[in-house]
């Protein structure tokens, strides 16, 4: 018989599942960054390790990264859907994963781009805003 804490568990297990990826440190990402554990998002960054978030220039390292997500993507449940991958020439690994980013006020379609080094660590990840640019302007602070 499952106690309620397995239930939970399971259903959070199940909430990172994307489609076409299986890649541990893409899925634990997801669930560090909706967990709202951001040293631990940072810390599956390579130390060069870049972060390009939407309207940003790029953030390099982890302490650098957990800064900006501390103060920028509290509240946001990134819903990643499905994705694919790639070896490259250089023993990297690129990730593309589609989805959604949600607010407590708006939700907005994202494309992530990761690239992994040959440790399993991100080296490069990109958020792009999937959105008109009317839904654009809808989202200015």
């Amino acid at each position: 018989m499952l106690s309620e804490n397995s239930i939970i568990a399971t259903t959070e297990a199940e909430k990172f599942q994307i489609e076409g990826i299986s890649e541990p440190v893409i899925l634990r990402y997801f669930e560090s960054l909706n967990a709202g554990e951001f040293d631990e998002t940072a810390s599956l960054f390579a130390p060069d390790g870049v972060m390009h978030p939407p309207f940003e220039s790029g953030i390099v390292g982890s302490n650098a990264i957990a800064a900006y997500l501390k103060q920028e993507a509290q509240g946001i449940k990134a819903e990643p859907r499905q994705g694919i991958s790639e070896n490259l020439d250089n023993n990297q690994i690129e990730f593309q994963v589609s989805g959604k980013a949600q607010t407590t006020w708006c939700g907005v379609n994202v494309m992530w781009l990761f690239i992994l080094n040959q440790q399993q660590q991100i080296q490069f990840t990109k958020i792009k805003l999937l959105a008109s640019p009317q839904e654009l302007l809808n989202l200015r602070r």
